[in-house]
């Protein structure tokens, strides 16, 4: 049969390629024999790979499909909240019924590898992945009028691909390393195995570390809100080496933390304001400031009003009866907040009124997310809001150096740092919070202090559960879940979390690709 991966879906009028194939969806295509005229038939709609790039703009099409796949929420998008927070100890759902009780299973530490939800968030990630390849080859097919802009096109590709790589190595551990467009039944097979995660991060720090060599600029202009820079590139690079640190082999523990605070203060130092405390908290996240929003360094952009493009973020956490966070009327409970993540917040935390807000409806009587807003007359009663999605942001970068520095013996750096965050947020400062019991007792290390600011800082940015996998060994993580009070979980079983869970599985439509390959993670 002709393989439907010898082409590119045409591109629409915003040069938004339709879907390009994940690994998993391009074996069982490639990989199936046919016999029947009407499937050797080539694709109407989809343009010859080969024939598709033949100038620069046609990169630049293709480079803006892949940024159009940041936006699935099976992926990396606002709705992602399943595969990150849900994870963690931050959020939840008390539902086991619908949708054959799939969602229930991420918080109830339940997971298996043939749910739908996991084996579709696989597939999301590695469509980003695919369609950043697609653009690093085709773009070598093209004679460019400056060298410098085919760099440029490649650094984004690369960001955005090492982006995914590192959500994908930090969930799963070991997976498949594509990193060129697999368009032969016997390229899918020699690429349907698990990589060492190792191999992973290394790719990732290649990937990251020529952006950051390339000519993009510091900072996006307005104008190209959205886009990779090299704030951005410095700023997932010291998260890269912070995580490769805390998690790979401790012999590489130190270089890899003085690289993190390398790149963690190129990023820091870029900014253009002075103290966090210049910023109001509730700024970061205002939809009529976002554009000049001074703290963002990397999100996904929304447009307010437009049904395809739209964040919907705001109205689908509201609870029913309420309306702080969008016109339209929602009959659920909206974004879950679990009671532990209620009592970590102190006392005077302006964090927590903007956070959170406790629905009195008599189906909810209980807290959810207010911190996305957009209740304009713009998003109307469709909720078609325009709040951003941040991926990376500084407040993030500051307590990622603290964490950085804490670990390399700098106590006195880390402190201060962790202050600048607090006073922001209208509490007292570490040595001042350290010397109450409540405090103390809580958070008795500066590590945990760190740990606990980064909850509530970040709290509903999909940022918790990777916060934790830095912070603990399996074996810890699963002494800190099982200490915690079951009471503040609702229906989702402390009890259940175990080693097995430092890691998802393997979807099983992956798995049985090659099941010697795509080994299973242990527990599944």
């Amino acid at each position: 049969m002709r393989y439907l991966t010898n082409h590119l879906p045409r591109l629409g009028t915003l040069g938004r390629p339709a879907s390009l194939l994940s690994l998993s969806l391009l074996s069982g295509l490639l990989l199936t024999s046919c016999k029947k005229d009407f499937l050797v038939e080539n694709n109407p709609n989809a343009v010859a790979a080969d024939n598709y790039y033949r100038s620069e703009n046609d990169v630049l099409l293709a480079l803006n499909g892949v940024y159009a796949a940041l936006r699935d929420n099976n992926g990396l998008a606002e709705g992602g909240d399943l595969y990150g927070e849900q994870r963690s100890d931050n959020t939840g759902t008390n539902d086991n019924q619908s949708n054959a009780g799939e969602p229930f299973q991420f918080n109830a530490f339940s997971l298996l590898p043939s749910n739908s939800y996991l084996q579709n968030h696989w597939t999301a990630l590695y469509q980003i992945i695919t369609r950043a390849n697609y653009v690093l080859a085709g773009s070598e097919a093209v004679t460019f009028a400056q060298a410098s802009t085919k760099t440029q096109y490649q650094a984004e590709a690369k960001f955005l691909r090492a982006l995914t790589y590192f959500n994908l190595v930090r969930e799963w551990g070991d997976v498949p390393l594509v990193t060129v467009p697999l368009t032969t039944p016997n390229a899918v097979t020699a690429n349907t195995f698990r990589e060492k995660k190792e191999k992973v991060y290394a790719q990732i720090v290649a990937d990251l570390t020529d952006v950051i060599a390339s000519p993009l600029p510091d900072a996006q202009s307005a104008a190209n809100t959205g886009r990779v820079s090299k704030i951005a590139a410095n700023a997932l690079l010291g998260k890269v080496y912070l995580t490769m640190a805390t998690t790979l082999d401790p012999a590489t523990r130190t270089a890899n933390l003085t690289q993190a605070k390398t790149y963690l203060t190129a990023a820091y130092s870029k900014r253009t304001f002075g103290l966090l405390r210049e910023i109001p908290y509730a700024d970061v996240f205002d939809v009529t400031k976002k554009a000049a929003n001074p703290e963002a360094i990397f999100r996904i952009v929304y447009r307010q009003g437009d049904i395809n493009y739209s964040s919907r973020i705001a109205a689908n956490y509201q609870a029913q009866g309420e309306t702080i966070n969008s016109l339209r009327p929602n009959t659920g409970v909206g974004g879950n907040v679990t009671p532990d993540l209620v009592l970590d917040y102190e006392t005077g935390d302006v964090r927590k009124d903007f956070s959170i807000k406790y629905a009195n409806a008599a189906v909810v009587k209980d807290y959810f997310i207010t911190k996305y807003r957009d209740a304009s007359a713009a998003a109307g009663t469709t909720g078609y809001g325009g709040n951003d999605w941040l991926l990376l942001r500084f407040a993030d970068v500051l307590l990622l150096l603290a964490e950085t520095n804490l670990y390399l013996g700098d106590a006195a750096t880390a402190t201060s740092q962790l202050d600048q965050v607090r006073e922001r947020a209208g509490l007292p400062r570490y040595a001042v919070a350290s010397a109450t019991a409540s405090y103390s007792a809580k958070y008795p290390t500066l590590k945990l202090a760190i740990l606990h600011e980064r909850r509530v800082e970040l709290a509903f940015e999909n940022q918790r559960w990777f916060d934790l996998q830095r912070a603990f060994t399996a074996q810890e993580l699963v002494s800190y879940f099982q200490t915690k009070s079951q009471t503040n979980f609702g229906s989702a079983q402390l009890t259940n979390f175990g080693l097995k869970d430092y890691y998802y599985p393997v979807p099983f439509n992956e798995a049985k690709l090659n099941p010697t390959g795509m080994y299973q993670n242990p527990g599944y």
